[in-house]
């Protein structure tokens, strides 16, 4: 099936239309998002996650959008990337179901925790608005394989030597620095120890 898409980096067709459609159910859904104003989503959720499609092609292999809550940046980077396999992984069963009714065919949908998932599997682990930077580094790369990557959107304050020592640990190392992303290269396996079990990660960050 890989091969069958291999070249295929266009959008879907419709695909604006389509996106358009999901970020105003994004909006009208209750418990998705706190922003209710239509433009505002649209610049914050769908034009901010597809400022990452241009990084995320740098990197082969399937993408998983770690705490996707209402598909952000997951299906935005799905419709525009049909040729990848991308898993939405979310641990709230409600946002599970409206990911599973706006997932487009690449897409597939994973209820869980990233702490519980297999290691050094996926080619791009991307998370926006998951948690502080160490704390999404910890979760998001001990699900990519080496060679790999994980890209994370991050604010202006990103400490991004934390995040570095955070990747270190982690098999990991800090990459280039496009404005409001920080890049980690997955150079080595996942150490021994590594994921911490649910909820330590939460409590005693690496850094």
């Amino acid at each position: 099936m890989e091969d069958a898409r291999e070249g295929r980096e266009a959008p879907l067709a419709g695909s604006a239309a389509y996106l358009e459609e999901w970020l105003r159910a994004l909006v009208a859904t209750p418990g998705l998002t706190s922003i209710a104003d239509l433009d505002a989503a649209r610049r914050a959720l769908l034009e901010d996650s597809l400022r990452g499609v241009a990084i995320v092609k740098q990197f082969d292999g399937s993408i998983v959008d770690v705490g996707s809550g209402g598909g952000v940046p997951g299906i935005p980077l799905a419709v525009s990337l049909p040729a990848r396999d991308v898993t939405l992984l979310e641990s709230n069963g409600r946002k599970c179901d409206f990911l599973r009714g706006w997932a487009p065919a690449n897409v597939t949908v994973v209820q869980g925790r990233a702490e519980e998932q297999s290691i050094d599997c996926f080619g791009v682990a991307v998370a926006k608005a998951l948690a502080p930077p160490p704390v999404a580094a910890e979760w998001c790369l001990p699900l990519v394989r080496p060679t790999g990557a994980v890209v994370l959107w991050v604010g202006p304050s990103a400490d991004s030597d934390r995040v570095a020592r955070v990747a270190h640990r982690l098999g990991g190392e800090l990459d280039e620095q496009p404005p409001g992303f920080l890049v980690l290269r997955k150079v080595a396996p996942t150490p021994e120890g590594f994921p911490r079990r649910p909820g330590i990660a939460r409590k005693r960050p690496l850094a």
